[in-house]
């Protein structure tokens, strides 16, 4: 898969290795632009089907919560940006599209304050209309009420008209208009100046908060450093971080975030890495180690070499992989969006048959459409589009803000659903940090030949048990002294040592050459030799297990989990120590990759209702963390195969961050049920007042704008809980 790069543009990510400009003509796979101002989901909504019919367009992802758009396509951006600045003008007028690169969150503009004034000013002409009305009445009265309509509604009707000229029906606009419209057919001057005072109330609060709430998310996730101290020789110069390449010197000074990720070459300090991890305790890092861009400098100053572009970083992944995990939706809203489509002109035709039919029967025209123009007002489903996924999107935010990267909203649903939870054992319940305890050599074999032998084997192992022997070891090692070197996946190494056959691995390995090794009952995990055939001896490593565990366990099942399992490809004995010790529910040893991805299938086939989550380190456990409904890999930071691997990744490697992810998926379903609730009961309610009679336009307003209003508010609660 070709390497990702920042085109510079900020909107594009070509296929290439170098810089890609807005204006050159490297063709680009993906653009990605801000649409500043955009406060109609429904519009939103029919922006995103008007751009994926353009025929050069193969995915659009619009988020309406970030005001962003992504477009997958092989024409360049600055021609896709000037389609879609078309196609916002004829759904939004209004509203500026821009790359990606040029988005700012903006204070409130002039659009702002002139719908103040309107507002304001239809306000006051209503107030006036009122009072002529009550002394004077006629034309100064009528007239008061017209200039108030116009200069509150004036906007919305235009809106409608645009709508009836692209063939649109069901459209917000279009409905307060005939709403309207109808009740000055039905002599109801004050209320339909009241319908599109208090629309226009509830744009702009309802706008305002949808703002507030984006700009709430974006400074949890805008942590990257504006600049960089760059060394040139003994010159400092600051520049933007981007401008920066591999190897080049650069300077933290203490407070700062460290700009790009880099190794200290100069100094040691304590760095914060809570904008990345959620971790609260700050560590201690000196010469030789790396940091991570978005850390921030504690005590003194560092310089650092830096090892990776701007766009290769891990602070760059963490932002774009949240960014983007909007686009994943959760089932709910899914189901929202296809339920508005229904919905909207099912209440349309319900509005018709209320006006039509009972005058038929009952007589009182008059009385059954001013019932249809209540369903009408109150028909709009703003408050479950914009509230729901501006909910999911709150809750990714939240969770990235403790350290928790959830690639989507469905995995965030899925987190809130768990039934079943199976921990891989090393380096997920256990520290993964082994030591060879003991060297039990066989006879003509001295315990020095054994752990040479054995170093030898593992001079290429990335395994934390190889580590562990040649650290033992100590000594250099002459790869000379090596021939056909062959790794048995399950099993452990074959190879030639001096020109002498020697196998390295479990007691299956052994077995199969015809070997029988004695048993060992130290808990451990033997790694066995032989050397020409012959048992040569065996070396007794150890983990311990990993401080949290204990506690993690407990939480989780503080949750509800209703099961917590362990499998591992370690030994029974060290894998029955471990699940002794955490209390498990049950767990399997010695099993292959394969083996493993069987025992989880079995385990997802007795979930009842809720959902299995996989918890593993990264690349070793990929297959079953692909085939767990929700896979989770532990300490992310810093590692690009963990982010790669899993749905959700714990930036740290701490296992208690799995019970915090579950705590904010669940607030989050929570708080999305909760406006599902009130839209529903709010907005079905005044429809079944308005049928008979008992309700007004008055609380048809409220159950359109008010409970959006709420809604957007209640959302904003996942980020300030």
């Amino acid at each position: 898969m070709p390497k990702k790069v920042d085109c510079g543009s900020g909107c594009c990510t070509p296929t290439a290795t170098e810089d890609c400009k807005i204006e050159a003509p490297l063709k680009a796979t993906s653009c990605r632009f801000v649409l500043q101002g955009l406060s109609c989901a429904s519009c939103a909504g029919k922006i995103e089907a008007a751009v994926q019919e353009l025929p050069h367009v193969s995915d659009v992802y619009l988020n309406f919560t970030a005001g962003s758009l992504r477009i997958e396509s092989p024409q360049q951006c600055h021609e896709l940006l000037r389609e879609v600045r078309e196609i916002v003008e004829r759904y939004e007028p209004g509203v500026a599209v821009r790359p990606w690169a040029d988005a700012k969150i903006e204070k409130p503009g002039q659009h702002i304050k002139s719908q103040l004034w309107r507002l304001a000013g239809g306000a006051l002409l209503l107030v006036a209309a009122l009072l002529l009305d009550q002394f004077v009445g006629g034309v100064p009265a009528l007239l008061c009420y017209v200039v108030s309509y116009l200069l509150v509604g004036g906007s919305v009707l235009l809106a409608a008209f645009s709508t009836l000229r692209r063939g649109g029906w069901f459209d917000e606009h279009l409905l307060m208009s005939i709403a309207t419209i109808g009740a000055w057919f039905l002599g109801e001057y004050p209320e339909a100046v009241a319908v599109m005072l208090f629309y226009l109330l509830g744009e702009i609060v309802q706008g305002r908060a949808v703002d507030h709430s984006r700009r709430e998310i974006a400074a949890l996730l805008d942590i990257r450093p504006d600049s960089a101290t760059l060394l040139e020789g003994q010159q400092e110069r600051i520049v933007p971080p981007e401008e920066v390449g591999i190897g080049q010197l650069i300077l933290v000074k203490p407070g700062e975030r460290v700009p790009l990720d880099g190794v200290i070459i100069a100094g040691e300090a304590l760095l914060d890495s809570s904008a990345l991890t959620g971790e609260s305790r700050p560590r201690r890092k000196g010469i030789g180690d790396e940091v991570l861009a978005g850390m921030i400098n504690g005590s003194a100053s560092l310089t650092l070499r830096v090892v990776r572009l701007l766009s290769e970083s891990t602070l760059s992944r963490v932002i774009n992989l949240v960014e983007h995990a909007s686009e994943k939706k959760a089932n709910t809203e899914r189901f929202i969006t296809r339920f508005a489509r229904v919905y909207t002109p099912a209440v349309v035709l319900v509005a018709v048959l209320i006006a039509v039919l009972p005058p038929l029967f009952v007589g009182g025209w008059g009385d059954w459409l001013y019932r249809a123009l209540i369903f009408l007002v109150v028909s709009c489903p703003c408050a479950l589009v914009i509230s729901i996924p501006l909910g999911f999107f709150g809750g990714i935010g939240r969770a990235s803000k403790q350290g928790i990267l959830v690639k989507g909203g469905n995995y965030l649903e899925a987190l809130a659903q768990v039934e079943t939870v199976v921990f891989d054992k090393t380096g997920t319940l256990t520290e993964g940090v082994f030591e060879v305890q003991q060297i039990r050599p066989a006879e003509q074999f001295t315990a020095e030949q054994v752990l040479e032998l054995a170093a030898l084997a593992e001079i290429d192992s990335g395994h934390p048990i190889g580590q562990s022997i040649r650290s033992k070891y100590a000594q250099k090692l002459d790869r000379q002294r090596i021939d056909q070197l062959r790794e048995l996946p399950g099993y452990g190494v074959s190879l030639q040592i001096d020109g002498r056959p020697v196998l390295l691995g479990n007691h299956n390995l052994l077995e199969q050459s015809g070997i029988v090794p004695p048993a060992v009952a130290a808990i451990g995990s033997p790694v066995y030799l032989a050397v020409e055939g012959r048992y040569a001896g065996v070396l007794l490593i150890a983990d311990k297990l990993r401080e949290g565990a204990g506690a993690a366990v407990e939480k989780l099942r503080g949750l509800g989990v209703r099961q917590i399992l362990m499998l591992s490809g370690d030994r029974q004995p060290e894998a029955e120590r471990i699940a002794t010790e955490l209390q498990l529910d049950g767990w399997k040893a010695e099993l292959l990759p394969d083996q493993k991805l069987t025992a989880l299938e079995n385990y997802q086939k007795k979930c009842r209702q809720g959902r299995l989550i996989m918890v593993g380190d990264g690349v070793n456990d990929a297959p079953v963390l692909a085939r767990a409904d929700v896979g989770v890999a532990m300490g992310g930071l810093g590692s690009d195969a963990a982010i790669e691997a899993a749905d959700v990744v714990l930036m740290t490697d701490e296992p208690e961050k799995l019970a915090t992810a579950i705590e904010t998926a669940r607030l989050t379903r929570r708080i999305v049920w909760q406006n599902i609730t009130l839209a529903f009961v709010a907005k079905g309610g005044v429809m079944l007042l308005g049928l008979f009679g008992l309700a007004t336009i008055w609380q048809a307003i409220f159950a359109d704008v008010g409970v959006a209003l709420l809604a957007v508010l209640n959302a904003v609660r996942i980020i300030r809980w």
